[in-house]
């Protein structure tokens, strides 16, 4: 998609900040949480992006092959992963039709994708027709029932950045995209967007937690 190409270059900018670091830290630690790793496993990451979950998951022992859109992305992604010696299958490809066998892989990863995707159950019919009987789908997403869902609906927000194309969504919208499967969820990034910079840790966030909707979900999906 040209959008995410010609934004490409600064993706991972964000991710430097302190607010963005600790934003990817929580959820990271959400993910696996729920997504928890077996060495050997063969994995799709969904939405790919610059690379930075299939990294990860190729880090701790799965066999990754991560799809998305952008040419752009998948050069970065491709070059980090070459820079850390890490073999990953990265392929340009849309989730509405995988191009995989079914029963492909013993789990599929997507984070921060869902956000762009139009169609949804669409998408996670396809990503379940590839996943192998006994295997995990886990999606994570912004939460639109959030501070953080609340800036990113913005117009100021949508007019000035990729997010004019995003489609928000909510814990219950992506749990009944297959709820007989749903097996586990969680919510995090309670810190809001406007936080300053000394309340940015982890103490907060486990305060927030009682009193605030998490800027961020996951939910894990299996497939019996």
């Amino acid at each position: 998609m040209p959008v995410f190409d010609k934004t490409a270059p600064g993706y991972d900018q964000w991710y430097k900040t302190k607010l963005g670091s600790f934003a990817d830290k929580v959820e990271t630690c959400l993910a696996f949480r729920l997504f928890t790793p077996e060495k050997g496993m063969k994995v799709l990451d969904v939405g790919c992006g610059t690379g930075l979950f299939s990294i990860r998951l190729a880090e701790v022992g799965f066999k990754l092959t991560g799809i998305d859109v952008s040419q752009e992305m998948l050069e970065i992604a491709k070059d980090k992963a070459k820079r850390k010696n890490l073999e990953i299958d990265f392929r340009e490809m849309g989730v509405y039709k995988l191009d995989f066998v079914d029963e492909s892989f013993d789990a599929v990863f997507s984070m921060a994708t869902f956000e762009f995707v139009k169609s949804p159950q669409k998408a996670y019919d396809e990503m379940f027709r590839v996943l192998k009987k006994g295997g995990k789908i886990l999606i994570g997403i912004i939460n639109r029932d959030s501070r953080w869902g609340v800036l990113y609906m913005s117009k100021s927000v949508r007019e000035n950045s990729v997010f004019k194309y995003a489609d928000f969504k909510t814990i219950e919208e992506i749990k009944g995209l297959d709820r007989k499967n749903v097996k586990d969820w969680g919510e995090c990034l309670f810190i809001p967007p406007d936080a300053f910079e000394l309340d940015i840790n982890m103490e907060n966030e486990k305060k927030l937690s009682e009193t605030e909707r998490g800027g961020f979900f996951c939910v894990l999906f299996g497939k019996g």
